[in-house]
């Protein structure tokens, strides 16, 4: 019987990416390069999606690296960010969308289940949903498992919360 688990998630805290947002958008009206260049970045916290537009490709990569430093630096991690097509928009300007990844997807949790299974650790791995619950005996096993799945990239980002020992 199982008596310690943990939960295997993907989250990415929206405050900590508003607040990037706005440090982001600041420094977009102030630098000199990007004057004129009518560049904008929205977050739409309900859909956890951001949009970009700039005057063109190359002022976007500016807004695009700008973006990226200040979510660097509030501890945002960009594997948790999918980065949408170039999308010319109305009156000669560029849209791109980055998604917010939030939980897990299916096909991630299975192959996080499956290195688990195939690790020959003695605990469960079950996809609750839009994360993973690792459950096991003892607290070693838990941590071995743990350092696995630190070690394996599957192309997100992971936290490891609600580590419980009954």
């Amino acid at each position: 019987m199982p008596d310690n688990s943990f939960d295997v998630v993907s989250k990415i805290e929206i405050p900590e990416v508003l607040n990037a947002v706005q440090q982001a958008l600041k420094e977009v009206l102030q630098r000199f390069d990007l004057k004129d260049s009518h560049s904008n970045i929205e977050l739409n916290e309900k859909d956890n999606k951001i949009l970009l537009t700039s005057k063109d490709e190359f002022k976007l990569k500016a807004v695009v690296d700008i973006l990226e430093s200040k979510l660097v630096k509030r501890h945002v991690p960009l594997k948790g960010l999918s980065y949408g097509e170039l999308i010319p928009a109305a009156g000669s300007t560029v849209k791109r969308e980055i998604t917010l990844q939030q939980g897990i997807a299916i096909e991630k949790a299975r192959e996080i289940v499956k290195k688990v299974k195939d690790s020959k650790l003695k605990v469960q791995a079950s996809i609750q949903g839009d994360f993973v619950r690792v459950a096991g005996r003892d607290r070693d096993t838990l941590q071995s498992a743990i350092k696995l799945l630190k070690e394996s990239d599957f192309g997100i980002d992971m936290q490891f919360i609600n580590f419980r020992t009954n």
